[in-house]
């Protein structure tokens, strides 16, 4: 997310796999969906099966279970797009994560900003790196962002 983009929120996280994709976000999005908070995933790959197999391992009640696989996890950007704009007709809050390549998160932010115009603090974005593929820039990445998200939560950014 650059730094001219709208939205208040700019927080990033980094993960090896899929599977600590996951472990990294699951307890942040349990707390928001805890919250009453609208959580969407755009990513560019299914996340469906992994997250399956993740949610079968888990100590939570079924009930959460259930709250965290109802979430679209396949990559489905044009229906979730549908959704995000759904979710700020009916006024409710969200928090979208990005998840992929450097260049998909991107293009998904403009997508974002178009769709969010005018919306205030009701829309978090979490752009979610591939640490293989940032490598070095690493550095660079984080210097864009406010916040970070890891397994012990959101954590404010010291520069």
């Amino acid at each position: 997310m650059s730094k001219e983009q709208k939205t208040k929120e700019k927080t990033c996280a980094f993960y090896a796999s899929d599977y600590h994709f996951e472990m990294i976000t699951l307890p942040y999005i349990e707390k928001k969906i805890e919250e009453n908070k609208k959580v969407v995933i755009l990513t560019e790959n299914n996340l469906e099966e992994t997250m399956k197999t993740l949610i079968s391992r888990i100590n939570l009640n079924e009930e959460k279970k259930k709250k965290i696989y109802k979430i679209n996890w396949k990559n489905d950007d044009l229906n979730k797009f549908k959704e995000i704009k759904d979710n700020i007709k009916m006024n409710k809050e969200q928090v979208i994560l990005v998840k992929g390549k450097e260049n998909y998160i991107k293009n998904i932010n403009k997508n974002i900003e178009k769709w969010i115009e005018n919306v205030d603090d009701s829309v978090k974005v979490i752009d979610c790196y591939d640490v293989e593929e940032i490598g070095k820039q690493f550095a660079e990445i984080v210097n864009q962002y406010e916040n970070i998200l890891s397994t012990t939560g959101e954590k404010k950014i010291e520069k």
